[in-house]
């Protein structure tokens, strides 16, 4: 077998089995990634940076004896730092170039991981799309002609084309588990606290963003956080640790019999195709097959106050970024960015730090609430996508969209915004395509996507279990059981098959 079908049909854990056993090096490993990255990149458009010759000299010196030595990695252009790697964040504003690697870098690397490339993001990983000026749009495998989601969807694109079995990823709204559910892969967005974003932040846009992976399989992931979990001495928050063993002993551990939810509501209260209801099914199937007691609930609370909340916040804290880069630049940022993102971002100037305290601790209030009636279920199922991916393109604004955009830019009508109609209705033009990822990332629940479903048209759909705070372990037993009963370990993206 080639090596390029043994890095296309393995997970990591399997790749880093046979660079133990001396069955394959490590270079060859990075030598047919780098290979196969050249091939389907054009594409899928999944690249912001090529660190060949960093990953090549790597793939000489990592010790072969290490959990995932030599096995292909990307790391996406928004969040961490590798010292000497410009990190554009989709951004066509001046790149940084940090002299440093993040704490969650040097766990990757102590790994045995082996970075090839930085992975494409929509700017500042605002959209759920990844499409950027910068960039241009990431393409999914499955069919070209769609969306990867966003904003990691270079990440995923690249994992599910076989590039790489992994990908780091980060999400601060949906930004794993929206891509993951667009490519048919694992996404575990992990508990506040989980992983640490040092040094280049303490925390980001309030504590909603957390970093982790998409992955192929559920022991991957599982095994990369053992492997990258815990606070270090500048984290603000920390989670506590696994109860019991390890994630990796959790996902090959039969959960027992578990209490489930489902919840098919809307906290925007708008469309939901029957594609995402048939996946949300597919999945409590599943869960019943396995023995689980499944349960029809609601969350009311979970609402369109609550996504208003949320996005207010973002905007504030977008608006506090670009004032950042402005510093580190020397220069204007604001007629470099995207028109969306410097309307967003004035609309986070418009927003007193009051109103920003006080949206805060409503978003905490909901939080409480949610938490308080999701107690009794160890898992939570819901909908990720409320479409089958979308084509490339889909979430562009056109027509009486594009004119309002426009005006809002170039007038400096951003006060429009104060009134709730104006705002509500960009909020909905924003959120259509997922309504729900962004409740967990308020909350600081564990939430897992899960490639459940494949659609008529080929396109993956995958929907999310969610867990209680802290408890990613009761997630990958859950999942990993899913997975096997499902078999869609098996499946692969049509994408340029190596023979």
């Amino acid at each position: 077998m080639s090596i390029e079908r043994l890095l296309w049909e393995n997970d990591a854990t399997a790749l880093g089995d046979l660079v133990n056993r001396g069955e394959v090096s490590p270079a060859e490993l990075v030598e047919a990634a780098i290979a196969r990255t050249e091939r389907v990149n054009p594409a899928i458009n999944a690249i912001a940076e090529k660190t060949y010759d960093r990953a090549r000299r790597r793939a000489q010196d990592v010790d072969r004896s290490l959990p995932f030595a030599g096995v292909p990695f990307f790391i996406k252009d928004l969040d961490v730092a590798q010292a000497g790697v410009p990190i554009h964040a989709g951004s066509r504003a001046l790149a940084f170039f940090p002299d440093l690697d993040s704490v969650l870098v040097e766990r990757y690397l102590a790994a045995g991981l082996v970075p090839i490339a930085t992975s494409t993001c929509p700017e500042y990983g605002i959209r759920l799309v990844t499409e950027s000026k910068r960039f241009g749009a990431t393409r999914n495998p499955w069919n070209t002609d769609h969306t990867t989601g966003g904003s990691s969807g270079g990440a995923a694109a690249l994992v599910a084309a076989g590039a790489a079995p992994l990908a780091h990823a980060s999400d601060g709204g949906g930004s794993i588990r929206v891509p993951a559910a667009c490519c048919g892969l694992v996404g575990m967005k992990v508990s506040r606290g989980r992983v640490p974003l040092t040094p280049l932040v303490s925390e980001a846009w309030y504590g909603f963003v957390t970093l982790h992976a998409v992955a192929r399989s559920v022991r991957d992931s599982a095994r990369l956080l053992d492997l990258t979990h815990g606070a270090d001495t500048q984290s603000p928050y920390q989670a506590p640790g696994p109860r019991k063993g390890s994630f990796a002993e959790a996902a090959a551990r039969d959960p027992g019999r578990l209490r489930i939810g489902v919840w098919r509501g809307s906290p925007l209260g708008l469309a939901i195709s029957a594609d995402a209801l048939t996946a949300l099914d597919k999945a409590a199937s599943l869960a019943r097959e396995a023995g689980h007691e499944v349960e029809e609930i609601d969350l009311p609370m979970a609402d369109r106050a609550f996504l208003a909340d949320f996005a207010r916040c973002v905007a504030a804290a977008l608006a506090g970024q670009l004032r950042l880069e402005a510093r580190r630049t020397g220069a204007p940022v604001l007629p470099l960015v995207e028109r969306a993102t410097r309307v967003m971002a004035r609309y986070g100037e418009m927003i007193s730090g009051g109103q920003v305290y006080a949206a805060l601790q409503r978003l905490q209030e909901t939080s409480r609430a949610i938490l308080t009636a999701t107690a009794p279920y160890e898992a939570v199922l819901m909908p990720v996508i409320a479409h089958e991916p979308l084509p490339v393109g889909g979430m562009d604004a056109r027509g009486r969209d594009e004119f309002v955009e426009i005006a809002l830019d170039r007038l400096r009508l951003t006060r429009l915004l104060a009134l709730d109609r104006f705002f509500e209705e960009l909020m909905d033009k924003s959120l259509w395509f997922t309504h729900w990822p962004a409740i967990q990332n308020v909350t600081g629940q564990p939430a897992i996507a899960l490639p459940v479903h494949v659609t008529e048209k080929g396109l993956p759909l995958g929907v999310q279990a969610v867990g209680r705070p802290g408890d990613e372990e009761t997630l990958y037993s859950l999942a990993a059981q899913m997975e096997s009963l499902s078999g869609w370990l098996k499946r692969r993206a049509p994408l340029d098959q190596p023979a």
